[in-house]
């Protein structure tokens, strides 16, 4: 059964459905993201059909997300901001700690809380449109959907904090540089190059995506030598798993793919 939400759209796709394409689509709202919306996007991760080894997220119209929807955060308290908070670093930690890899197509406006959604993603592909900001700043708010922490693994701290503090807009180019992105396309094309990456992620062997996911960020951040044994334990798993036997074993009998040039 595929989930059914008003404001998400969500389509498989490939030979053996293997790749999820989740929509954002509340274009008149430029896909702003209410709570609706948030809760869709964590129960559409948590149940995922067993067939999609890969997804992709992207947004109806001509942006990927412009942020919070503001009209619900006027009349919260504290100790509603608080759970609010909380309840879209759960629906985020679904995208980025769930079961597959997740590409971003992104286009238009990726701002503030589209930029949360789209750091919480494992590759994001951006089109000549993108825009990036964090206006949080000059709103008299801050982040709350867990960009504190994801954001400035991808472009460090300093630029996270210009970005709140003068309201520094980022445009495509610029934001693969600085690494907001992995990948920049010409306008409009953002969404195939997505679905090209899932589709190659998704012949992967299943645990080899699992260990990115879930143990190279935690690597990262362990002290050398927790990481280096770290590294150890997660090799000898992934290298026993029968799958990963017989790429090798293809590979050293010659039926395997060589690497390229690229």
């Amino acid at each position: 059964m595929t989930p059914n939400f008003p404001d998400l759209s969500f389509e498989l796709r490939g030979d053996q459905q293997q790749i999820a394409l989740i929509t954002l689509n509340r274009p008149t709202k430029r896909n702003a993201l209410n709570d609706g919306l948030v809760m869709a996007l964590r129960d559409t991760f948590q149940n995922l059909p067993a067939s999609v080894r890969a997804a992709v997220v992207t947004g109806s119209g001509e942006h990927f997300c412009a942020g919070l929807d503001l009209s619900e955060l006027k009349e919260r308290d504290a100790g509603a901001g608080l759970q609010h908070s909380r309840l879209w670093h759960a629906a985020l930690n679904e995208v980025e700690r769930g079961r597959v890899p997740v590409v971003a197509a992104l286009h238009g406006a990726v701002v503030g809380g589209g930029l949360e959604l789209a750091s919480s993603c494992h590759v994001r592909v951006a089109d000549a449109s993108t825009f990036y900001a964090l206006p949080e700043g000059t709103r008299g708010i801050f982040v709350g959907g867990g960009g504190s922490v994801r954001i400035p693994r991808l472009i460090g701290a300093a630029r996270m904090t210009d970005m709140m503090l003068t309201g520094r807009v980022y445009n495509a180019e610029d934001g693969e540089r600085v690494g907001l992105s992995q990948y920049l396309v010409p306008q409009g094309t953002a969404l195939d190059k997505a679905l090209e990456l899932a589709t190659r992620i998704a012949s992967n062997a299943p645990l080899t995506n699992y260990a990115l996911m879930h143990a190279l960020p935690r690597i990262a951040e362990q002290p050398a030598d927790h990481g280096f044994f770290t590294e150890a334990l997660m090799s000898a798993i992934v290298q026993d798993a029968p799958e990963a036997k017989a790429r090798v074993r293809d590979f050293l009998e010659g039926r395997g793919a060589k690497v390229k040039k690229g």
